[in-house]
């Protein structure tokens, strides 16, 4: 009988299930958007059980397209948008507040505190991770404070924290575990003694009993009940998104790089097996747990991928669907000088500016739909190119190629953007949802459906590779003003 892997990918604004055969290749597939909630400015949370009915809903519909049953699974493997805060009833399993976003900027301000308290320099040289509210630790803090009856209840030891990982193993199969990935994504993780960290969930004042338990990234951790499946199926492989996407590229030795186009764009380097030191506010971070030996990552985070578009669509309304940003932007020569910085949650790596806010500049009696269009595909880029410059800073080599990955991914005009402004060629390889296809490869290892991450690499190939085709001078030129451009987003709700 032959078997396949299932992924669950729970992304920021939907949920993914595919079916990966032996060659690593996607049997079935499906996709469920969920409800976003911004009830005030700045402010982004998700409903938990919209995050499991979405997610469940997925895996069971991909595995009826595939037209196999539990018995025909060998293992589930998950990857989930990081950082998002759940916290749950141990003994009902229901969420006791929303779930805190990622993108979400309501704790800025305790952040600001730590900051000014001094404590900035220690956490990064515990968790790798710059301040900031996009972690989990002030996310927490403020459930703690703001949720009535919460922070009682969390020191009976009655309730569970999570990221999504957590959340969806719990619901699962009622183990409340996480992985090193995720959990260096948290604030209240030290990387290198790859443990909580006592000293800083004394910081949060965060009782340790609502933490999960640490497991390999590759390995079986429960068995998902048969009410869900219609049989047992081992869970056993767990990754944050990114590290997933990066471990789904092939990326396992020093120097490699991917960069995910998602909602989010995330540019991450294999940095060796020892935290490696930012000098240029890029994350040190967990890429994956396997057998006892660690890897890890050096990663620059944006914040407004993606997620542009979706705002090009949602907010202005002017596509109706995201695949028709890139005509309409091809629709004109270029952007006619209009720059459109997407600081709508702040801006993340390498600035880490919490006040920042969405700007455009430049535009004339002349500016059109499409000139914004093409300013908002050009920004992913911009953002991107000054992750690589930090990056290879930080690491000190020249990389050669960037694996990219994602759905935007598959704008031929964002990608060629893409290595122009970058001057190192692009690679799109021919399974683009990599951060499935990740998790899908690390729950592979944990029951022995491939035998070593050789087997894995050797399966990885480029569907498209873009050679860079501007020259210098002009890329200098775009560059420079796409920093003026960043200047006046900065620092925009800091009063």
């Amino acid at each position: 009988m032959q078997k396949y892997i299932l992924a669950l990918d729970q992304g920021t604004t939907s949920s993914r299930a595919i079916v990966f055969d032996h060659y690593g290749l996607p049997v079935a597939s499906s996709q469920q958007e969920y409800p976003q909630h911004f009830p005030q400015p700045g402010w982004v949370e998700h409903d938990a059980l919209d995050i499991w009915h979405s997610q469940l809903a997925c895996a069971r519909d991909a595995l009826k397209q595939a037209g196999i049953d539990a018995a025909q699974v060998a293992a589930i493997g998950i990857a989930n948008q990081r950082e998002t805060t759940v916290l749950w009833d141990r003994a009902t399993g229901e969420p006791v507040a929303r779930a805190i976003v990622w993108q979400d900027r309501r704790t800025a301000g305790l952040c600001d505190q730590l900051r000014e308290q001094g404590r900035a320099a220690d956490i990064q040289q515990r968790t790798g991770l710059e301040v900031d509210a996009y972690f989990s630790a002030t996310k927490l803090q403020w459930l703690l404070e703001h949720v009535p009856g919460v922070r009682e209840r969390a020191e009976r030891g009655e309730l569970a924290f999570g990221t999504v990982d957590s959340w969806l193993v719990y619901r699962l199969c009622g183990r409340h575990v996480t992985d090193a990935s995720n959990a260096s994504r948290t604030m209240l993780f030290n990387i290198h003694t790859l443990g909580w960290d006592d000293e800083l969930l004394g910081l949060f004042d965060i009782p340790a009993s609502l933490l999960p338990d640490l497991v390999a990234s590759a390995e079986v951790v429960g068995l998902a009940a048969p009410e869900w499946f219609g049989g047992a199926i081992p869970i056993a492989g767990i990754a944050g998104d990114q590290q997933a996407a990066t471990f789904g590229q092939a990326c396992h030795r020093k120097g490699l790089v991917k960069n995910t186009y998602g909602t989010g764009c995330f540019m991450l380097m294999h940095a060796g097996d020892t935290p490696p030191r930012s000098h240029n506010r890029l994350l040190s971070t967990v890429g994956w747990s396997i057998g006892g030996a660690t890897d890890y990552l050096l990663e620059g985070s944006v914040f407004m991928g993606g997620a542009t578009v979706q705002w090009l669509r949602d907010g202005l309304g002017i596509i109706r669907q995201s695949s028709d940003v890139e005509p309409l932007a091809l629709s004109v020569p270029d952007s006619g000088g209009v720059m459109l910085v997407p600081a709508f949650t702040g801006l993340g790596a390498p600035h880490w500016d919490q006040y920042a806010r969405g700007a455009i500049v430049g535009m004339t009696r002349g500016t059109t739909a499409a000139h914004i269009a093409r300013a908002a595909v050009e920004a992913i880029a911009y953002q991107s190119a000054e992750l690589l410059v930090a990056m290879q800073k930080d690491a000190d080599c020249s990389v050669t190629e960037i694996r990219a990955d994602g759905g935007a991914a598959r704008n031929d005009l964002l990608m060629q953007f893409q290595a122009d402004l970058l001057g190192v060629p692009v690679a799109r390889p021919h399974v683009i949802e990599t951060t499935a296809l990740g998790a899908a490869y690390l729950a592979g290892l944990a029951v022995g459906y491939w035998e070593s991450r050789d087997d894995i690499a050797r399966q990885w190939r480029t569907e498209r590779r873009y050679e860079p085709m501007m020259d210098a001078g002009r890329r200098q030129e775009l560059m420079a003003r796409w920093a003026r451009a960043v200047e006046h987003a900065k620092g925009w709700a800091g009063d």
